[in-house]
């Protein structure tokens, strides 16, 4: 049933939680976490009234705030690793792009976590994907948290914006107005809650310049400007994590001289008051998506580890950062993440193989996903590369359905929708297992200040209102970045 009015919502709440200018107070938990919690978590994405949508995400968040899976920074405890306090081969951190059936992703993830006592999982979603998923930043943050809730999480949750990338073209043709726009994209993100922010200037390495300082030097600058303006935003109490990249993802593998020019450039600019970066992502031979053999299968991808774990010790033993981070790797198979732990790997990003349980290994119904590679065909045909065969261009352009399939992916009938959690659960299984997850909630909890971040109580709920933390309505380009 649809929550029509705040009458209605209040009604929902009744015997649960109570509603004031102080906050949501708590009466019954269990209820609260409950099947409740799925309807709030419709209704923060689909209901029809903004104003309501924004209420409905108040009440997650505060219920969040209240039972201990509030939004949080991972900063501090990646800064532990690079102080040496964490040994390196311990973990790697899974940063999860939650693309489709977001609700129902997200609580596998949780699941899995808990069975395993960990607490080091990353909730992320790239700039592009905000676009072609129709998930922006106050509504992931929602349904994330409201996943978190529903699971019975109370560890803090880590929500973070992956790949605000600048796009190339638009920075020759205006850097002023493409800075400006990932400065809109940022300023959104910390207002949904995003305590962890990765800057992604690399696509602005020049490498006709002839040093490795010259090269990196765009990227050292648009890096330090945004994380000035991340410190200038950020909540009191709290220090969000920040990240940076070398290496687009997809081109020539970082180096040792790329990562020293980049960090000396960027801390050089940025001083010695301001606290730096904790981690940087580099390339080591991936891509995101996957390559695409023309039968419609991803090639094997061979990664340079050697490269992960050299550049994962300068980061550590020479900046005090926690160390490197893997992009792309979710279609890796199986047998390649225990290489990351064991080389060092700070976070290790994963998005598309998510996606590809959804779309090929059963639960989605044949009409349904024959619909959405129809819908590709009409809406995605100038993106169609001429050597490109009928299974690379749909394999390619899917995820842009995502979006305008969303409330079909949420709504699927019980038994597709159970099919598709198992799978994705086998999944985050292996990979929590194989990441080495298992029993880090003592080290969040250890390293973790949990600080309340209070919303003012919306103006539809009897309050003075607020500054919105719901989205803008810009819409980014696919650069292909979200792995």
């Amino acid at each position: 049933m649809t929550i029509a009015t705040a009458d209605d919502l209040r009604a929902r709440l009744t015997g649960v939680a109570t509603i004031s200018e102080a906050g949501l107070t708590i009466h019954d938990e269990a209820v609260l976490r409950g099947e409740l919690m799925d309807e709030l978590a419709f209704e923060a994405v689909f209901n029809p009234d903004p104003a309501l949508r924004d209420a409905v995400r108040w009440v997650i968040w505060s219920a969040s705030q209240a039972l201990g899976c509030g939004s949080a920074s991972i900063h501090e405890l990646y800064r532990a690793r690079g102080r040496g306090e964490i040994p390196p081969t311990d973990f790697t951190v899974p940063a999860i792009n939650v693309r489709a059936s977001a609700y129902l992703t997200a609580r596998q993830a949780f699941a899995s976590a808990l069975e395993r006592d960990a607490g080091t999982v990353i909730f992320e979603i790239a700039k592009s994907e905000m676009a072609y998923t129709d998930q922006r930043p106050a509504e992931y943050t929602a349904v994330i948290l409201a996943a978190a809730l529903r699971e019975g999480w109370s560890t803090p949750v880590f929500l973070q914006g992956d790949h605000f990338q600048f796009n190339a073209t638009k920075w020759s043709a205006d850097p002023a107005v493409e800075m400006e726009g990932l400065r809109d994209l940022t300023r959104e993100a910390i207002a949904a809650g995003f305590l962890n922010i990765d800057i992604d200037s690399s696509t602005l390495v020049d490498l006709s310049q002839p040093t490795d300082a010259d090269q990196q030097r765009v990227n050292a600058t648009n890096t330090a400007e945004l994380t000035r303006l991340v410190r200038s935003l950020q909540p009191d109490g709290i220090t969000i994590s920040i990240g940076g990249e070398i290496g687009e993802v997809g081109k020539a593998n970082s180096t040792e001289g790329e990562l020293r020019a980049y960090l000396d450039g960027y801390l050089a600019l940025i001083g010695p008051d301001l606290e730096p970066i904790s981690k940087v992502s580099i390339q080591t031979g991936t891509s995101h998506g996957g390559v695409v053999l023309p039968d419609g299968r991803v090639a094997k991808v061979s990664i340079d580890f050697d490269a992960l774990r050299r550049l994962s010790a300068v980061a550590r033993e020479e900046y005090h950062l926690a160390g490197c981070v893997q992009h792309g790797a979710s279609t890796l198979p199986d047998e390649a993440f225990g290489h990351f732990p064991a080389n060092g790997t700070a976070e290790v990003h994963l998005a598309t193989g998510f996606q590809n349980i959804l779309y090929d290994d059963g639960g989605l119904p044949a009409d349904l996903r024959a619909e959405m590679m129809a819908w590709c065909a009409a809406n995605c045909a100038d993106e169609r590369k001429a050597s490109e065969t009928d299974e690379q261009f749909a394999y390619k352009t899917r995820k842009k359905a995502l979006g305008p399939f969303k409330r079909q992916l949420w709504t699927l009938p019980a038994e597709a929708r159970d099919e598709i959690a198992r799978n994705l659960r086998a999944k985050f299984d292996l990979l929590f297992d194989r990441l080495h997850i298992a029993g880090t909630r003592r080290l969040v909890e250890r390293h973790i200040t949990v600080v309340p971040v209070a919303w003012p109580l919306p103006a539809l709920l009897g309050g003075a209102g607020g500054e919105a933390v719901t989205a803008g309505a810009a819409v980014f380009e696919d650069d292909g970045s979200g792995e």
